[in-house]
Formats: structure tokens, C-alpha cells, sequence
């Protein structure tokens, strides 16, 4: 089993400015996994730094290169084949990097398995939704001006406690679609929410609220949800399914955003989604401004499981998108965008 990790950073076209850092420029570690003749490739793009619970870049590299891999390459000399991409979630480890360190892992072994002919993915993962595409703003930068393709079918509008300046429901109500108002647990206050909500609500149609409090604080969204007239999510706080578990017993919130590079895969995502289902949740799936090629793997899963927009469009970047048509997943780097990133480790 050999195996290579990359590191590309790229500029984003159209920066978003969160409650509590810019999304300018993201880190993205690619992953190949090669064996038995076949290869194939992960991604996940994390954080730059550690922030309301997910783990910086620093620490899920950490955490490939001291456990992920050296595990998944001891179960592959031991058994003489490479790990089983649908089990790789049971080696997570109670730390928080070790999420998108496995996801990252696994996402290359179902690569490979794909192109190695032992999964078919139209038969893994048969589609049964036209799942909508959802695009991300910032009502905190008006510097920047806000890109929606006309395939989006709902709008996440990050923003933060202070009150709305009149630029941002001016925008607001040229979107002609739904808002997602996304305040990365930034809030505060139920009446900072309630205040930002009936003025959105004049402009456009709010469909959610999304985090307004800190991971693991249930109570505060409960009795903030029963004075709203709209849904209200989790996502920040959505890791396990013990957090679903909880999600539902407090009545904290009747959507979640489950977002397979911090469950730890899209085993635990898939997982993840039809427990919400099953439990009178709507569940939509989230990603971290992956490229094509986690975007078409996350886009896969989400047409077999979710019917909610979620982050599966394409992330416009400052530079050359290599990425293209391929067997496995859909898409892979090509080889010039490989050798723009910078290799961090390669094991024999």
C-alpha cells in the first residue's frame, strides 16, 4: 500500500467573511492511495485553524501522518489487502482532527475501489433525489459582491450580531430564492435573531436559522426555536450521532447540516442523515469549500440521501481548475494540479 499527501492552497474568487474569520484562502489536502493495482484519490479542506470545535490544518495533517495512515497501512499488511473504505470510520479516535483525517483516508480507498471494480457506486449509492444546490454569502463584507448561479436553489447568508445594515437587505431581496442565516454560533442574543429575522422576512422568504449558539448548547437554541416561526438548525454542533441524539431529545433544532469531513466520512455522513431522517429531522449536506473533486463525491451521496439544498456546487477559485472527468468517483486531480501542491509526506 503506497501512499502520497499533498497540500494545494488557493485563493478564492469570491471571499466569504464568517462571523469569526474570512474564507479567502483554504488549505486542501489530497490524498492517493495505491494497491493491488488501482489507486485512487481523497480530499478534505480544513479549517486554517482551530475554531468552534473543528480542528486547524496543522492538527488533522498531524493526525494522517501519525495515525490514520500508519493504522491503515499495519491493517493492510496484516491482512494482505487494503482496508475496507466502509469500515476505516471505526479506527476515529476521540480527538477532534481525527474527523477529516479518516474522511480523507476513506474518501481515497472508495476511490480506489471503485476503479478497482469491487464497488459499483450506482449501486452503493443509487441516486433518488435531485438534490438542489446551495451557495454561500456574507452579510458581514460588502466589499464583495455576492455570486449565486442560477442552478442554487437556496442562499446561506452568514452573519453576525450586529444589526443589518440596509445593503444587505437590498441584496437580500434581488436573490429571488430562500435564505439560509447562518451565524456560526455568533448570535448572542434571541433577540438579535428575532430582530435579524422579521427584517429578512420583509425582502425574502427565511427557510432557516443556522447555529446561533455554541456547539453542545442545547438549551439556549430550544427556547430560541419556540419563538421562532421558522426552522432552526445545527451544524457546528452536528459531530456524532449521539449529537443528533441530543439534538432531538432538547428539541434544539429540526434541521441539521451534517458535513462528512467532520463526522469522519461518508459512511458516518450517510449514517448520519437517515438516523435524522428516520427522527423527523431535515438533514442537508455541508462541505468546507472542497474542490471538484470531494464536491462530486459529496454531490454523489447527496443525491442518494438528501433532498435539502446543500454544498455540493462547484467553489470558484483564483487560478486553474484541473480538475476533471475520471472513473472512480467522477472526477480527479489532474497532474498539473498536482504538481502546483506540495507533496508532505509519501509512504512506500
Amino acid at each position: 500500500m503506497s501512499v502520497t499527501l499533498w497540500r494545494e492552497d488557493v485563493d478564492m474568487a469570491h471571499p466569504v467573511l464568517a462571523a469569526a474569520q474570512r474564507h479567502a484562502r483554504r488549505s486542501r489536502l489530497v490524498l492517493r492511495v495505491e494497491g493491488e493495482g488501482a489507486y485512487g484519490y481523497g480530499e478534505v479542506s480544513p479549517q486554517p485553524f482551530a475554531l468552534n470545535g473543528d480542528p486547524g490544518l496543522e492538527d488533522v495533517v498531524d493526525e494522517v501522518m501519525a495515525f490514520v495512515v500508519p493504522h491503515a497501512r499495519d491493517i493492510a499488511e496484516r491482512e494482505g489487502d487494503l482496508p475496507l473504505w466502509s469500515r476505516l470510520h471505526l479506527v476515529a479516535g476521540p480527538r477532534r482532527a481525527s474527523g477529516p483525517a479518516v474522511a480523507l483516508v476513506e474518501m481515497a480507498l472508495l476511490d480506489r475501489a471503485i476503479r478497482a471494480g469491487t464497488v459499483d457506486l450506482a449501486t452503493l449509492w443509487p441516486p433518488l433525489y435531485a438534490t438542489p444546490e446551495q451557495a454561500t454569502v456574507s452579510a458581514l463584507d460588502d466589499a464583495v459582491a455576492w455570486h449565486v448561479e442560477p442552478s442554487v436553489a437556496r442562499v446561506r447568508v452568514k452573519c453576525g450580531p450586529q444589526p443589518l445594515e440596509p445593503w444587505v437587505l437590498e441584496r437580500v431581496s434581488t436573490l429571488g430564492r430562500p435564505i439560509l442565516v447562518d451565524y456560526n454560533t455568533s448570535a448572542g442574543s434571541d433577540e438579535v435573531v428575532i430582530e435579524h429575522v422579521r427584517a429578512l422576512a420583509r425582502v425574502a422568504r427565511v427557510d432557516v436559522v443556522e447555529q446561533p449558539f455554541a456547539p453542545g448548547n442545547m438549551v439556549d437554541p430550544a427556547r430560541l426555536r419556540a419563538r421562532l416561526d421558522v426552522a432552526l438548525a445545527m451544524d457546528e454542533g452536528v459531530r456524532s450521532v449521539r449529537d443528533l441524539e441530543h439534538v432531538v431529545r432538547y428539541g434544539a433544532a429540526s434541521v441539521v447540516c451534517v458535513k462528512p469531513a467532520r463526522v469522519g466520512g461518508v459512511a458516518n455522513a450517510r449514517a448520519m442523515i437517515r438516523w435524522a431522517a428516520d427522527h423527523g429531522l431535515r438533514a442537508y449536506l455541508g462541505g468546507f469549500f472542497e474542490s471538484p473533486l470531494a464536491r462530486t463525491a459529496h454531490r454523489r451521496l447527496a443525491e442518494h440521501c438528501v433532498s435539502e439544498p446543500s454544498d455540493i456546487g462547484l467553489v470558484a477559485v483564483s487560478g486553474p481548475v484541473d480538475d476533471g472527468g475520471d472513473v472512480g468517483v467522477g472526477v480527479a486531480p489532474s497532474p498539473q494540479r498536482l504538481s502546483r501542491a506540495r507533496v508532505l509526506a509519501s509512504w512506500p
